[in-house]
């Protein structure tokens, strides 16, 4: 009896452990929507897209939707073209790669959060 009470003790041990080092762990990325990351925006360092003279000319209007992820300290890193005209993407890229944002806080810490980016282009 005193050696099954003896072996019970080190897996309660086991499961405290794992169930406290559970807890402490961050979720890498968490997912929020492109209205809550727009609200997140800063917009002195927000520069818009720039019309390009060719979309104008041919009369290309539309949306550039992106993928992106904000980091810890607001920076947007690994951006993925979703859709978009290719005339309107690559001033939208050269755009969204200035723009900053608020960290994302989860419990008081910056958690870096995943979120769509939509720009739309009308004449």
């Amino acid at each position: 009896m005193k050696l099954r009470g003896l072996l019970a003790i080190p897996a309660i041990l086991g499961l405290c452990v794992f169930s406290s080092a559970q807890n402490d762990q961050k979720p890498q990325h968490l997912r929020v929507s492109s209205g809550v990351a727009e609200g997140m925006k800063v917009y002195s360092q927000s520069p818009p897209p720039r019309y390009p003279q060719e979309a104008r000319e041919k009369g290309i209007e539309g949306e550039v939707v992106l993928l992106a992820t904000i980091d810890t300290k607001g920076n947007l890193i690994d951006i993925k073209v979703v859709k978009g005209d290719p005339i309107l993407v690559k001033p939208t890229l050269d755009a969204v790669k200035h723009w900053k944002y608020r960290p994302y806080l989860l419990n008081g810490e910056p958690v870096m959060v995943d979120t769509t980016i939509r720009v739309g282009f009308h004449i």
